[in-house]
């Protein structure tokens, strides 16, 4: 377990959780099973349902009764819930950050650090691939992509590139694309404005962005009044809908207010303060770095 992933904020997340006795427990993100095995080890009785898209987190499974395992993508939560009679829920846990395995797995292409395929599939079942993305879209669509997803200022320079240079050498491997790409990266920022790419290409071979916007959509009816919505992000954009689903109810933002001015969401904050890594989880694990919490509980 310890050697697939190492878990970011694992005290502050059970804690958030606020677990109980009995109660019916859900991880959207089992990985390596860090999380999992900490809500197994606070949990007297119930039962935790345990969710990855990804085989290989699968093989990782820990060896206790009150566990479920589910290959699947989280964004169908309300209906595995209901397949596994666990809906409603007492508490849904999220890590949205790819596992330490994929990003030392040369096969899966995630990290720079490796040559290898240009997979970036979580769900190695799915057609599309990262090769599929830079050698078949656009390149209005490629800008779009690593604007939106990357957050990166000269996207359509990188875009026009990759259109220009696959006309006459499609990109096969993360050498190729890493060579490509470094190019354009700010004076000494190289890794981090690479981290940037690959992450907006992975982001839309799994289309994480509709599965998040999906899954935190079904939250709130699938949880019990009372359940605890614990989301690990790691970009603003995952952030932003977390912050959103708990304080304004919808992935937008939009406050819908009764007539006292009181806001009509489903969720009330349990951190007004995002909370983040100290500096010695920071140290240990330099994942932590970029990562934000934040809770909410069903009213």
């Amino acid at each position: 377990m310890s050697d697939y992933h190492k878990p970011v904020l694992l005290q502050e997340s059970l804690v958030g959780l606020d677990i109980r006795p009995g109660k019916t427990y859900v991880d959207l993100t089992y990985g390596g099973g860090g999380h999992s095995a900490g809500i197994l080890d606070r949990l007297e009785g119930g039962r935790l349902i345990a969710m990855d898209q990804d085989e290989d987190a699968l093989a990782n499974r820990l060896d206790d009764e009150r566990l479920t395992m589910v290959k699947g993508n989280f964004r169908y939560l309300k209906n595995y819930l209901r397949y596994y009679d666990a809906y409603p829920c007492d508490g849904i846990l999220a890590d949205l950050g790819i596992s330490s395995w994929q990003i030392d797995t040369a096969q899966r292409g995630f990290s720079i650090r490796f040559d290898g395929p240009l997979d970036f599939r979580m769900n190695r079942d799915q057609v599309l691939t990262g090769e599929d993305v830079l050698n078949g879209y656009s390149q209005e669509a490629l800008k779009r992509m690593f604007k939106v997803y990357g957050e990166l200022s000269g996207a359509g320079k990188l875009a026009g590139a990759i259109v220009r240079h696959r006309e006459s050498h499609p990109l096969k491997t993360i050498s190729q694309f890493a060579q490509l790409a470094g190019k354009y990266s700010p004076k000494h920022l190289r890794s981090k404005y690479l981290a940037k790419v690959f992450q907006a290409v992975r982001i839309e071979v799994n289309q994480e962005m509709e599965a998040l916007e999906e899954m935190l959509q079904q939250a709130a009816q699938a949880l019990n009044p009372g359940g605890r919505l614990v989301i690990i992000a790691y970009h603003s954009l995952e952030d932003r809908m977390a912050k959103n689903i708990i304080r304004a109810g919808n992935i937008h933002g939009e406050q819908d207010k009764d007539f006292f001015g009181n806001v009509n969401t489903p969720f009330k904050k349990i951190n007004n303060k995002v909370i983040t890594a100290g500096e010695q989880e920071i140290h240990d694990n330099p994942r932590a770095r970029s990562a934000r919490l934040r809770i909410g509980e069903r009213l």
